[in-house]
């Protein structure tokens, strides 16, 4: 379990989130919904430990991380997926699959696992990443966390900017992750109603506030959430 609490993250003297508490359950998906400027991807960042928060703490199940480097919070099953499809452009799909993998007792088995959740994948692993589409680079950046057997998935505006056919093969993805035991996922994404959909509980954020949370797949959850975000 994820647990954030009263935490204050910020830009030099720019306080962005002002006392923040979150959290994720065991096998459970939360989102994290608001508009851009909110503070959403300032609470991811400070979560894999590339903010330094000024106060509050940050404890995957039961232990206090908040400030332990990235590397080590990433040796303790944190994956995170960023913002803009990122990848090795130069190395080959597989390529960029097998550098994920490397040094894992069972790194073949991994990135062939991988390619289960995302077999469009399958006829690209020759090709260099950099000449995917956005869609295709999206893919791949999951694999690749994936791969890494994360007990912790944070995913970062997952379906920005990707065609809609390759968006609906990402929420199945997702769906199908919500359903994994032992798989907590963090998403942030602009979609209400997948969003809401995917997570078993959400929050809004709002001027580096929570607005509202509640429990997802509700009937009134997406009411109060675009209630929340008219703030």
């Amino acid at each position: 379990m994820l647990e954030v609490k009263d935490l204050r993250v910020g830009y030099g003297r720019t306080e962005v989130l002002h006392g923040v508490d979150l959290t994720v359950p065991e096998d459970a998906v939360a989102a994290v919904l608001g508009h851009n400027g909110a503070g959403k991807s300032t609470l991811l960042r400070a979560v894999v430990g590339l903010l330094k928060p000024t106060a509050g703490s940050i404890r995957l199940d039961g232990e206090d991380i908040t400030r332990l480097r990235p590397h080590q919070r990433t040796a303790r099953g944190i994956a995170y997926v960023p913002q803009g499809q990122q990848a090795f452009g130069p190395l080959t799909t597989l390529e960029n699959l097998r550098v994920a993998a490397d040094g894992r007792r069972n790194g073949a088995a991994l990135v062939e696992e991988a390619l289960e959740m995302f077999p469009a994948l399958r006829p690209l692993l020759g090709r260099r990443a950099g000449l995917l589409s956005g869609g295709q680079r999206q893919q791949l950046a999951i694999a690749r966390a994936l791969i890494t057997q994360p007990r912790l998935l944070i995913l970062d505006e997952p379906t920005e900017g990707i065609q809609p056919n390759v968006v609906a093969e990402i929420e199945r993805t997702i769906m199908a992750l919500a359903a994994r035991p032992g798989m907590q996922v963090l998403l942030v994404e602009q979609h209400i109603g997948f969003a809401l959909q995917a997570a078993h509980e959400y929050s809004v954020l709002a001027s580096g506030r929570v607005a509202s949370r509640g429990a997802g797949g509700t009937a009134s959850a997406a009411e109060t959430v675009r209630a929340a975000m008219a703030i």
